[in-house]
């Protein structure tokens, strides 16, 4: 190995969300209108698809790459869904969650303040990943949350 190049390239952070998306480029857009990303580049893959992109929101990065069927890389939709919540922590959660909403999203659990200290809600966006969006309102300790998590739970 190159003692000049770094394991982990400059920026980048020891884990990288990357999705699938039918429909990248589109996904690209959207997350720029809903989220504020930042298009780092991508390269174009056959039949005009995406082979890889990268954004960044905030300060991460996000990887993106079209469905490709063909070779076993399928998003949430080709799935039925997706059992992951990608968090996105965000100075003001009912802007961004609007924003996304006027962008395409649909809600998955409206937002509210939740009882751990978060102003806090899940969108669905059009290509069929799950975001929680939030705002960091009150810290607690553990034991204020566990009496407020059965308090919310009834």
């Amino acid at each position: 190995m190159n003692a000049a190049v770094k394991p982990i390239p400059e920026g980048m952070h020891s884990v990288t969300p990357h999705l699938v998306c039918a429909g990248a480029a589109d996904a690209i857009e959207f997350y720029k209108k809903a989220f504020g990303a930042v298009e780092g580049g991508r390269m174009p893959g056959p039949g005009g698809k995406v082979m890889h992109a990268q954004i960044m929101i905030g300060d991460s990065h996000v990887m993106l790459a079209d469905d490709f069927p063909d070779y076993g890389s399928v998003g949430p939709k080709a799935l039925g869904g997706t059992p992951v919540t990608l968090h996105l922590y965000v100075p003001n959660a009912d802007e961004v969650f609007q924003r996304a909403l006027d962008a395409g999203a649909t809600v998955k659990m409206p937002i509210c303040d939740a009882f751990w200290g978060d102003r806090y809600g899940i969108l669905t966006d059009p290509f069929g990943h799950s975001w929680s969006v939030a705002t960091h309102m009150k810290d607690m300790t553990p034991e204020e949350m566990e009496a407020a998590g059965k308090q919310a739970m009834g």
